[in-house]
């Protein structure tokens, strides 16, 4: 009976506080520096997508058939 009662008192109250503080977190979106580090790797992946056209471009070019080959 006692070790019912010690969870109800002591851990039930701290693990509920901490459910709904987690929950209130993740239901408010993204954090300022989320969605900054966001907006950078998504910067990166459109430069990224330019190069491989460029590279590609290249390619083709140089090697007509390079795509056969893969």
């Amino acid at each position: 009976m006692a070790p019912v009662i010690l969870f109800m008192v002591i851990i039930a109250p701290i693990w509920l506080v901490l459910h709904y503080r987690s929950k209130k977190q993740v239901s408010q979106g993204l954090s300022e520096e989320e969605y900054i580090q966001l907006s950078d790797l998504s910067e990166m992946a459109d430069k990224m997508a330019d190069r491989i056209k460029t590279l590609e471009a290249i390619l083709d070019a140089e090697t007509p058939d390079w795509r056969s080959k893969l």
